[in-house]
């Protein structure tokens, strides 16, 4: 691209400032990316932004929009931000244009954008026009021992990975969660398991499912606990976000019962239930008059989870989060079909051999089949330990590897 390959320290400041303001667009910019800007002219900020909402103005404009509120001049200003401007129109103007008019000289981004149709045009546009353009992704080294710059980047990259794996592959990015006891148990033998996990736990497990466009769970966990399956607060009282949590139930043979909450309650129009084509006609028929039925084909495991995906993914699920039991978990994670886990950790021991699992299935039956996680993050809440982690397996595209092995 024939940018200057120069990145100074204000010019790093500037872009961790725009990733801030870009996490402020946390579960709210489905089906696009959280973006964050800002722009500077010498030492002085002149305005900021974010993507608050799909079909609203993009950061940059919103950066653009902010200054000129302030009112200050444009006219030699850097543009600090998260990802690549768009140069197409879709349901707002090129972004693009909006910096062209407003007189902006430079443009510094952290990431360029994943999506093979776009990427790098935006920059090339810039540059043509006349502007210093500087991605900060294609100064990233393979150091084992990450710089100030790598971590910004990678930053930025964690922040949209359902999106940049979404807008290649049009699946949804797929994290399955689970709860469980520290030798993996997630319920007794007679099922009890409420609440492994404490408050401060659970409260975070509510901050995923606001980070989620759905929420896949199989019929056995309706069956045995009912549950609600919304988003509450802190204090327990149910809240909606925009986009709207959909709420996903794979039941091949249409057993949901016509009593079960997500059928019933408020949000009862967020509810997919997924049945295979031999299901019951007239029990189908039943759920379709209090939610959305989607028919899929049925595997020997029961609904066929590589084509609901396919399904979802044209309907713009950009992420999913499965709550699954033991075998809904496990058909994800060793189907390939899931990208990360979080697994949260009590510190309790349920034992019993037939205690239920947080991972069943038929499990790995060579090495070179055992799912191997990376890029792993722990925290703690309360006293329950929560990790998050990369799940590799061989199905992940070039750009999953990349983004997983900074």
């Amino acid at each position: 691209m024939g940018e200057f390959k120069r990145m100074t320290t204000q010019d790093l400041v500037h872009l961790k400032q725009a990733l801030v303001l870009a996490r402020r667009g946390y579960g709210q910019t489905s089906p696009n990316p959280m973006v964050g800007a800002i722009l500077v002219k010498g030492s002085r900020v002149l305005g900021r932004g974010w993507h608050k909402h799909a079909g609203g103005p993009h950061a940059e404009v919103e950066a653009i929009k902010d200054a000129i509120a302030r009112g200050r001049k444009l006219n030699g200003a850097t543009l600090y931000v998260t990802l690549e401007p768009c140069c197409t129109t879709g349901r707002t103007p090129p972004c693009t244009r909006a910096i062209l008019d407003a007189g902006i000289k430079r443009v510094v981004a952290a990431v360029q954008d994943p999506n093979p149709l776009h990427s790098g045009r935006g920059f090339a546009l810039l540059q043509k026009a006349g502007l210093s353009v500087l991605c900060a992704s294609h100064l990233c080294t393979d150091s084992p021992k990450p710089s100030s710059l790598d971590r910004v980047v990678r930053d930025c990259e964690v922040l949209n990975e359902s999106f940049n794996h979404w807008i290649v592959h049009r699946t949804p990015f797929v994290t399955v969660k689970a709860a469980m006891s520290l030798d993996g148990k997630i319920a007794t033998s007679d099922g009890h398991s409420k609440w492994i996990t404490g408050t401060e736990a659970r409260d975070w497990g509510m901050h995923l499912r606001a980070g989620h466009d759905a929420i896949i769970v199989g019929v056995n966990t309706i069956l045995a606990d009912d549950p609600s399956l919304t988003l509450r607060s802190k204090s327990g009282l149910a809240v909606e976000k925009t986009p709207p949590l959909r709420r996903i139930i794979l039941d091949s043979r249409a057993r949901t019962p016509s009593t079960a909450r997500v059928l019933n309650d408020s949000q009862a129009h967020t509810t997919t239930v997924v049945v295979g084509h031999g299901a019951n006609p007239r029990k189908v028929a039943a759920l379709a008059r209090k939610a959305d039925v989607l028919r899929v084909p049925v595997g020997k495991r029961g609904v066929n989870l590589s084509s609901l995906l396919r399904r979802l993914g044209k309907e713009g699920v950009v992420n999913a989060l499965v709550e699954g039991g033991g075998e809904v978990n496990a058909s994800f994670l060793l189907g390939g079909l899931a990208q990360r886990v979080a697994f949260f950790y009590a510190p309790k021991i349920l034992a019993g051999r037939d205690a239920l699992k947080a991972v069943a299935g038929n499990g790995a039956a060579t090495r070179n089949q055992v799912l191997r996680l990376h890029d792993l993050h722990c925290k703690k809440f309360g006293r329950d330990l929560f990790l998050s982690a990369r799940v590799v397996n061989p199905l992940k595209s070039p750009l999953d590897r990349s983004l997983s092995a900074r």
